[in-house]
């Protein structure tokens, strides 16, 4: 039997939908409008907190983890695309959209641990 990578990109595109679906919608909507709004608080909204949250170990976990997701569902989701507008050149389009899902994912992992 052939070895297949697909269970680890099937994987990834689950997971990645899913905090796609769910987390990020919900990370909007309290960094973009609840705290600007300063429901939260007048000073919770403040570049000295929010430095301070990202700033945690545990959230940088965090954020990585669903930056990472996120970028694999995309790759996914462009490599299907890709099929569906005629490019069947797949293991090009594969190695493209994995390779810069990979980039990114390395390029987020160097800015968060830069804060």
């Amino acid at each position: 039997m052939a070895k297949s990578n697909k269970p680890i990109v099937w994987g990834l595109f689950a997971a990645g939908g899913t905090v796609a679906a769910f987390v990020i919608p919900v990370m909007i909507l309290i960094t973009g409008f609840l705290l600007p709004l300063g429901l939260f608080g007048s000073g919770e909204a403040s570049y000295e907190r929010m430095s301070e949250i990202v700033g945690n170990p545990l959230v940088k976990i965090v954020l990585f983890g669903i930056i990472v997701l996120a970028l694999w569902h995309a790759a996914h989701r462009l490599r299907i695309t890709a099929h569906d507008f005629g490019i069947r050149n797949d293991a090009l389009v594969a190695r493209g959209v994995y390779g810069f899902a990979a980039l990114f994912s390395l390029i987020a992992l160097m800015a968060l641990l830069s804060i």
